[in-house]
């Protein structure tokens, strides 16, 4: 590529960022505008559903300090809305603003909430979690007594749940599943979130729906199969979608998200896309996967950076994610869309275990739940293929790392 070309980056997200960043590391001296929506510039999500909604951390986890992108000699445009790509003419037009022309053009739009679709779902007080705004708005409403709903316990409505409790609120946590997460790791895994959460005072109701929301101009009460519950503010986490829009809108060609191969490239010459709507081909499990978590963010945005730079890039690395409930701290490595056997090794009564999720004997995934520092040596175990010795595994005296293939 020349160094006379120009790099644009919609979404100046983490994955945007990060796609700045190596795009410079790789040696890119042309020019990079990143932009996004949001007034501040690039953060990580993470905490907006903890330590940020609690009011415990006033700072934003910032991607990188501001006088990086001026060093960087990165064009850092936030509050700024891109309308339309047009494929043609090789430039993505601006609302209130001139087009901008791109040799390279990297979607990095990210996910927005499922919006819930029932009777009242228009009143005051409704919350969806998304954005620094979505948290300082849902965190100002949390405190003692507070009556709050929470539909949908994945990873979003678990870990505003617990926040929520943690603030002294009175919280109901309504899931169509019987169990948190059920559908990612299975009842017997998902038996242990429920239980912490019982434990903490959270009224957790398992295979339970939504019906309505009730109120005047605010919400006050959740109508459900179980019954009403009483609501002061509910707040709706029942998954993302990504955000394709531009993408369709240009011609792109849509499968849950935006399809790129292993270099994050789309089918359409000099259009890239990382995050959360980048549905991949994965080398690793030669298949597609689209991954919505802050790892995965921060490395393949990395990657596209490099690739769009020139660099010949593969990008294979295990999907990673963690999460904070209470005193509950995870890790999850690798991917089990599907799995035979789950192996336990430790205590799940005392939260302190390592579960695995196995396929024909292979390790597929495996979590460390309150053990730490073994991370790496599971997706090391992953990714050898290796059928391993059920017994081994599970036993916690065995040392991981002799598992592996010497």
């Amino acid at each position: 590529m020349s160094d006379a070309e120009r790099i644009v980056i919609v979404g100046a997200s983490l994955a945007g960022a990060r796609a700045a960043e190596g795009a410079r590391e790789a040696g890119f001296e042309g020019s990079i505008v990143l932009i996004g929506e949001e007034p501040e510039r690039p953060y990580e999500r993470p905490p907006l559903s903890k330590d940020y909604l609690r009011g415990e951390k006033d700072d934003l986890s910032w991607v990188h300090e501001e006088s990086f992108y001026l060093e960087q000699d990165i064009d850092l445009r936030t509050s700024t809305v891109v309308s339309r790509v047009d494929r043609s003419a090789k430039t993505v037009l601006i609302e209130g603003s001139e087009p901008e022309p791109w040799d390279r053009l990297l979607l990095a739009t990210g996910c927005e909430p499922r919006r819930i679709d029932i009777p009242g779902s228009d009143l005051d007080g409704i919350h969806y979690l998304r954005t620094v705004a979505d948290s300082a708005a849902l965190g100002g409403r949390l405190g003692d007594g507070v009556r709050v709903v929470v539909v949908g316990a994945g990873w979003i409505g678990s870990e505003v749940a617990a926040s929520a409790r943690q603030k002294g609120c009175e919280v109901t946590l309504v899931e169509p599943q019987e169990v948190p997460l059920q559908s990612v790791l299975g009842t017997g895994i998902g038996e242990v979130y429920r239980d912490v959460h019982l434990e903490q005072g959270v009224d957790f109701k398992g295979g339970t729906s939504v019906e309505a929301f009730t109120g005047d101009a605010a919400v006050s009460g959740v109508k459900t199969t179980a019954g009403e519950i009483p609501a002061d503010l509910v707040v709706v986490g029942i998954g993302a979608e990504p955000r394709t829009g531009l993408a369709e809108a240009a011609g792109l060609e849509l499968n849950n998200g935006v399809p790129v191969d292993a270099g994050l490239r789309t089918e359409a010459e000099g259009i890239y896309a990382a995050g959360d709507i980048a549905n991949q081909f994965h080398p690793f499990f030669n298949d597609r996967i689209r991954v919505e978590h802050w790892a995965n963010a921060q490395r393949q945005g990395f990657a596209a950076g490099q690739s769009m730079a020139g660099a010949e890039v593969i990008y294979d690395e295990l999907p990673y994610f963690y999460s904070d409930q209470y005193e509950v701290g995870m890790e999850y490595v690798g991917h089990a869309a599907d799995w035979d056997e789950v192996v336990i090794r430790g205590s799940r009564e005392d939260r302190e275990f390592i579960a695995f999720w196995l396929r024909d004997g292979q390790i597929q995934a495996g979590m460390n739940v309150n053990i730490w520092d073994v991370s790496e040596t599971i997706g090391e175990l992953i990714s050898s293929r290796q059928r391993v010795d059920l017994m081994a595994l599970s036993d916690p005296e065995t040392d991981l790392a002799s598992l592996k293939i010497q």
